[in-house]
């Protein structure tokens, strides 16, 4: 085992950091503040972050083909022009609810962003229950709806053979796997592949290495745990200065870096004494695996 290394890049103090993103281009990372309604870009050169702020929670962004990027705001698919600051609709989902909003968002190796919903919390992890739907943006920007009766709609990949779409429903404390069509896009086949154990707390964003296996924040557990969604078994943990890691990703110039966003919403003043960089964006460096680069959106 490589020894591993933690260190706090951003000290943001997002209210809920989330979708971690690298940005090969911009030789940047993209991350979100979910509550803070805004999109960033972290320059590891510069070691500052550039924030873009949105009239509406920002939950998940991704590259886009064309160029620039798309984000899920409140309720909406829609682009976003990072120089000119400039949002656009695509389209909006969930219209017969007036209290939900997008959560965690991807894009799948075929240039399909899938996102889901979720009510809006009344305190962190404390909603209406089974609110939420998954959705994916189509590239000719039409919208497929897979599933309904989601709690918290939250991390998403595929395998590396792109057979198997991974999913979270932070709720139900597990993280499922469904066979994946990538020609259609199609899901089906639901199961659980990891329930999570106690002191786990709640899964929440989620990536794949380039040895097919799955990493996990764990929302309120204050680590990220590395799996087998083959054998079902945990093989790795990695304990963070913060309780609230939220998500994660691999960045950096040969993706082994790997970035952890985390959230701030929901301490008191105490707890943030503990935990001065809560909110903040942490790189891990030598794990020894490197991760699989974003697939832009195509639409």
């Amino acid at each position: 085992m490589s020894s591993v290394r933690i260190e706090c890049v951003a000290e943001e103090g997002c209210g809920v950091g989330e979708s971690p993103v690298w940005d090969e281009q911009e030789g940047a990372l993209l991350f979100v503040d979910i509550t803070g309604r805004k999109v960033c870009r972290w320059s590891p050169l510069t070691g500052t972050a550039q924030a873009i702020a949105l009239d509406a929670p920002v939950s998940s962004v991704a590259l886009r083909k064309s160029g620039d990027y798309v984000i899920t705001l409140g309720t909406r698919f829609a682009a976003l022009k990072w120089k000119e600051q400039l949002v656009t609709t695509i389209t909006q989902v969930d219209k017969d609810k007036a209290n939900t909003r997008f959560n965690d968002g991807k894009v799948d190796p075929a240039g399909r962003y899938f996102a889901g919903t979720m009510a809006e919390e009344i305190r962190p992890a404390v909603l209406e229950r089974q609110q939420g739907s998954l959705y994916t943006l189509l590239p000719d920007l039409s919208v497929v709806k897979h599933f309904d009766q989601v709690d918290i709609s939250n991390g998403l990949d595929w395998s590396l053979d792109h057979r198997t779409f991974f999913y979270i429903d932070s709720l139900s404390y597990s993280v499922d796997a469904f066979d994946y069509d990538l020609q259609t896009g199609k899901i089906g086949n639901r199961r659980s592949i990891y329930k999570l154990e106690k002191e786990e707390s709640i899964p929440d964003g989620m990536c794949i290495d380039t040895e097919g296996k799955l990493w996990v924040a764990c929302y309120d557990g204050g680590r990220v745990i590395r799996l087998d969604p083959e054998t079902g078994k945990r093989l790795q943990t990695v304990k963070l200065p913060v309780d609230k890691t939220t998500s994660c990703c691999f960045g950096g110039k040969d993706y082994s870096e790997m970035y952890v966003t985390s959230a701030s919403d929901g301490m008191d003043k105490e707890w943030l004494s503990r935990q001065p960089q809560a909110g903040g964006i942490f790189k891990i460096t030598g794990l020894g695996v490197k991760g699989v680069p974003p697939y832009p959106f195509a639409g």
